[in-house]
Formats: structure tokens, sequence, C-alpha cells
């Protein structure tokens, strides 16, 4: 449904330009939640505005690269058509409902304004109270008339998600949706965006820097480090054995139910600023096995199926496997 292919985005303007996202492809597929899934500064949102061309900044462009909708190109559309995309073929929801609800007009004004934007005004209540039942939120009626600050912050993050479906989209981005939300709204979030891409048949985008979401909510993922994609798998395989050092190292940092085995770690240095990327593999400052004279000087392929799944972007795949290079540094030492 979705088929990004060899995308790069820039951020200014000739020879002062900096490629802030290089090279991703990757897929969603009907009734399938794909995890982008990265530290801050990785390029997941930057990766995501790109695919609607709506960046936060006039500086940015899509400098090369392929977007396909339902096999529509996107990056041919002109204004027009790219703002008829939006919303009726790609929802997106944000990481602060406040940011984004007017304080001043009741939500279902609000779930309505797409429907309103696209001509789709017959029956519009009887719709916008549809979608507030969908949302799993009480008495549809009564919701709609509400300020958005007479709802929880888990109740405004669920308005949001309701008029990026207002106009049934094909696909939903949500960025960072459970963040700054307690663990209990944060679950229910979770359970309402996995019911909603079975019964909807709904292809979600879900990027986030917690692997416990993607864990939960997905059924591939995309890890993203310093502006690449550096390794797709299926997330069963993924957290059973990561093959590139970075998503070992995110691993080795969160608490899991097989924790006690090891001593939890972080990973040492920082992402690069963006544009100002090492020479090289970009890891290779941070990564524990990096190979000099190899690691730093040559960049490596995303190498694997090709189908998304089984890929990493790592010189020493082929001879370590899924050795864990964090374990292999601690042997070492």
């Amino acid at each position: 449904m979705l088929d990004v292919r060899g995308l790069s985005v820039d951020v200014g303007r000739g020879a002062q330009a900096l490629r802030v996202v290089r090279d991703v492809s990757f897929t969603v597929r009907r009734g399938e939640a794909v995890g982008l899934v990265g530290e801050s500064g990785s390029g997941k949102s930057m990766t995501a505005f790109a695919l609607m061309n709506l960046f936060p900044s006039p500086l940015a462009r899509v400098a090369e690269g392929e977007v396909r909708l339902q096999g529509r190109d996107l990056r041919g559309l002109d204004a027009e058509s790219m703002r008829q995309v939006r919303g009726a073929g790609i929802g997106m929801v944000f990481q602060d409902p406040t940011s984004y609800l007017d304080p001043l007009i009741p939500v279902g004004r609000q779930i309505a304004e797409p429907l309103r934007a696209h001509g789709r005004t017959d029956g519009l209540d009887a719709r916008v109270r549809e979608l507030i039942e969908l949302m799993e939120l009480p008495q549809p009626a009564q919701t709609a008339r509400k300020y958005p600050h007479e709802l929880s912050g888990g109740q405004r993050q669920r308005i949001l998600i309701a008029a990026a479906l207002a106009m049934r989209p094909a696909l939903l981005i949500a960025d960072e949706p459970t963040t700054a939300l307690d663990v209990t709204v944060q679950a229910g979030i979770l359970q309402l965006l996995a019911r909603l891409r079975r019964e909807l048949d709904l292809g979600i985008l879900l990027i986030t820097h917690d692997l416990g979401v993607v864990a939960e909510t997905c059924q591939r993922v995309n890890v993203m480090y310093a502006g690449e994609i550096v390794e797709q798998e299926a997330v069963g395989p993924l957290f059973a054995a990561p093959r590139h050092p970075y998503t070992q190292g995110l691993l080795g940092s969160i608490l899991t139910p097989r924790s006690r085995a090891h001593s939890l770690f972080s990973i040492p240095g920082a992402v690069p600023i963006a544009g100002r990327w090492p020479s090289g593999c970009r890891f290779h400052p941070r990564c524990p096995i990096a190979r000099p004279g190899l690691c730093d000087v040559q960049p490596p392929a995303l190498l694997g199926s090709g189908l998304g799944e089984g890929a990493d972007r790592c010189h020493l795949s082929a001879e370590r496997g899924s050795a864990n290079a964090w374990t292999t540094m601690a042997v070492r030492a």
C-alpha cells in the first residue's frame, strides 16, 4: 500500500543544504502496523513529514526517492492534489494534542474540519458521533460539544485520532502518539490503534523512540539512526535476535523480562548533529566492535531480503550473525 524507495531529505539550499534523511526505503501493507524507531534526532519525524510533503520548515524538501500510496506517485502531485491526499489518503496524529486542538472550538467541530475541507458536509453530525463512538469515548453527542480543556490527555489524543480518520484514509501516521501519557492511558491508546488496524484494515506507520510500544503494537519495525535505516525486521525476530549493534544497544538499555540475566547499560555518546555525520558507518564512533580502516571509511549498505525483514546496515553482519556486539565487548574487556 505505502511503498517508500530511496527517500532523502535536505534542509537548506545549495551548498549549505544538509542531508538529514538518506536513502530510506520501507513498506506498509493494509492492516499492518510498522514501527519507525530510534533516538531523538534520528530522522523519524522528518521522514513522516516527507511522506505528507508537509515540512515544519520551508527550507526542508524531498531531494530524492519515491513515495507511492496505493500505486500512486505522491511526489508527482501538485499542491492541490497533495492537499487532497492529506486526510483522504493519509491521516496523521501528532504527539501533543494540546498543540493541535483549538482551545476555543468544541472538539466535534474540530473532528468535522477535515470533512468540511474535502466538501463532505452531508450527514456531518452523524459522522462525528460515529467517530467519537469509534474512539470508545462516552456519550458521543455530549462529548462533541466539549472543549479540549474539558477532556483528559488520553481523550484529547483520541479526538486527534478521530479527526485523522474522518476521511477514512488507508494509512495513519502516528508520531509518538503516547508521549506524555501515563502508563494506563498509553496502553488504552495502543489497544485502540490495534483495534482500528484490524477493524478498518488500516495501515499504520508508528513513529516512536519506545521499543516497548513497538513490541505491543507493530508487526514489522525499521530502526533509524543518524538519518538512515540500520535494521529492518519482523518484530518477533528483532526482539529475539537483533543484528545491528545499535539495535542491540537499544534493547540492552531497556527493562525486559530477560533483563535479570544481564545488567542494563546505555550506549555511549550521542546521535550526531543532523547533517554532520561521521565518515563511513554513522554509528562507528559509538560502536563497540567498529573496525578501523573499514567502519570509519566505507559507508555500509542495507543488506538483506529486500522485503522489509532481515536486513541490516553493518559491514560485519556476515561474520557476526546475531552475536551481541556489546557482550563481545564485555568479554574482550
